[in-house]
Order: structure tokens, then sequence, then C-alpha cells
């Protein structure tokens, strides 16, 4: 029937990271074997502490020779476990300055090829033709300054005069002289009706 899904994906598992798991799975057999083992030691303190009671002094010492050596292997898988998590942390720290390493590159990459698009030549021709161009401006600037007479100035200044009035318009001022005084007016009273009189 063949591919169903077409090319065959690219795992994202790296060599790394399998390492990495390999090592927490080690790490945490060796932890089942400590657990394995304390749980063994209490009980041969116990069975020793009987067979103290029963007088079975030698049996009971060669118990607790066993459990001794068991001790020492238990002290031995603690710096095991210790390596092993040290080398998790170490691989895995390895990971990170490889990402920032790669992340570097790419961007070194980036400038180089910005770099290229503009060169310090094409940076500094475009300067100096900028600087022209001011230049240019300025001297054109001068010029047109420099052209205008006393009488060109009067005129635009006479110009700007006329403008300015048109923009102002002001109400016109009433011809005939204003009253000196206002006559006041009597109020005005309201008779009551005959009616609401009578009622009150």
């Amino acid at each position: 029937m063949g591919n169903l899904f077409g090319r065959k994906r690219r795992s994202r598992v790296t060599e790394q990271d399998k390492a990495v798991l390999q090592l927490k799975q080690q790490r945490d057999k060796l932890k089942q074997y400590q657990k394995r083992i304390s749980l063994q030691l209490e009980r041969e303190r116990t069975v020793a502490l009987q067979l103290l009671r029963d007088g079975k002094k030698e049996k009971a010492k060669l118990l607790l020779k066993k459990k001794r050596y068991q001790e020492q292997l238990l002290d031995k898988t603690d710096n095991q476990i210790s390596n092993l998590e040290r080398m998790v942390q170490d691989i895995e720290f390895t990971q990170i300055e490889m990402k920032v390493i790669e992340g570097l590159k790419i961007g070194n990459e980036c400038l180089n090829k910005m770099h290229q698009v503009m060169s310090i030549e094409e940076v500094e021709r475009i300067m100096d033709e900028t600087q022209e161009a001011v230049e240019y401006q300025r001297q054109i600037d001068e010029m047109l300054a420099g052209s205008f007479t006393e009488e060109d100035e009067d005129a635009i200044l006479a110009e700007l005069d006329a403008i300015t009035q048109e923009q102002i318009d002001l109400p016109e001022v009433p011809s005939e002289p204003l009253p000196e005084k206002i006559p006041e007016t009597s109020p005005i009273r309201v008779k009551p009706k005959p009616e609401l009189v009578a009622a009150s």
C-alpha cells in the first residue's frame, strides 16, 4: 500500500534527549533499589533482635554483617544517583548552550548579509550625496534671498499687510449716535380676579 503520509517525518528527539532519558531511567531504577534495600534492612534488624532474644547470637551477628554490607551498598547507590543527576544536568545545560550558540550563529550570518548590502563605501557615498544636496539647497536659498531689492521687500510687506487685513473682518460701526439713557419701564401689574378675592 506504500506510505500513506508521504515522506517520513523527521523525529524531533535528539541523541542528547535519548541519553538524558536513559540516565533518568537508570536513576529511577537505583532509587527503587534503594527503597527495596531500606525495607529489607528494617526487616533484618527486627529478625536480628528476635534472634538475640532467642539466644542465637551467632546467627544475629551474621545477619547484622549482611545488613552492614547492604548499608555500604546503599551509600554507593547514593553516589551513583548523584553522578547520574549531575550528568543529566550537564547534558541539559549543554543543550541550552548549543541553542544559544546556534542563535548567535544565525544572528551573525544575518548581520554579515546586511553588511554586504550596505558596505562602508556605500554609506559614505550616500552621506556625500546627502551633503551635496543640502549644500545645493543652501546655495539656492542664498540666491533667492539675495536677489530681492529694497523695493521688492517693500512690495512683499505691503502684500503681507493686505492679506492680513483681508483675514480680519470687523463689524461695521453704526453712524447714528447712541441714546444717552434707556427710559425705565414701569412694571406691569396684574389685577386679581374678583372670585379669587372673595374666596380668600
